[in-house]
């Protein structure tokens, strides 16, 4: 009894370490031995001293930094290519604008100015009617949708054919800290009237 009393008044750690004069260890079953060390330390040690070493030797919840680490990355990933996507079809619309603006500048011409030469029928194309066409067709409704639409340039070099250059601002699908608010895009095509 005077045993029972003692062992009672020992820490709980000396408790589990000793029954008597042998070792727990030989009696406890390996479960129990794994929750006795991680609260008193190894078993026969009595103390802390053995959980510190096995939370620097223990992984768990190392996962979680990692699982942060590549969803933001997922994210930055998707956002990006969200924006490329969207920069790369704003573009082309913007040529498919310009191509329809420079179509319709080499098809300013009158029927009085056309020449022939080689045996063969060419328009002059007046750089004034080629910017003035342009204008018109970049009002109409074919130019809805673009922001910041304007002409930058509308001429005529060898009065056969026209070129354009326009310009407008593109806006990402999402605004973050990896890609820019606003970027004007510039374009440039040219075209010929061909009589055939």
């Amino acid at each position: 009894m005077r045993a029972a009393a003692e062992l009672m008044a020992k820490p709980m750690a000396e408790r589990l370490a000793f029954v008597g004069e042998r070792p727990v260890q030989r009696t406890l079953k390996p479960a129990v031995r794994r929750v006795a060390e991680s609260t008193a330390g190894p078993i026969g040690k009595p103390g802390r001293r053995g959980t510190t070493q096995a939370a620097l030797r223990d992984d768990t919840g190392s996962i979680l930094p990692l699982t942060i680490f590549y969803g933001v990355l997922c994210i930055v990933v998707v956002l990006l290519a969200a924006s490329a996507t969207s920069l790369y079809l704003e573009r082309e619309r913007l040529f498919a604008l310009a191509d329809g603006a420079a179509l319709a500048g080499a098809e300013s011409y009158d029927l009085s100015s056309v020449t022939l030469a080689d045996g063969s029928p060419h328009p002059v194309l007046e750089p004034t009617e080629v910017r003035k066409a342009v204008a018109d067709y970049l009002e109409s409704a074919v130019a809805d949708g673009f922001d910041g639409l304007r002409m930058e340039r509308a001429t005529t070099e060898d009065g056969r054919s026209a070129s354009v250059q326009i310009s407008a601002v593109w806006h990402p699908p999402v605004v973050s800290l990896l890609v820019p608010a606003g970027y004007r895009l510039d374009v440039t095509s040219s075209a010929r009237s061909v009589f055939g």
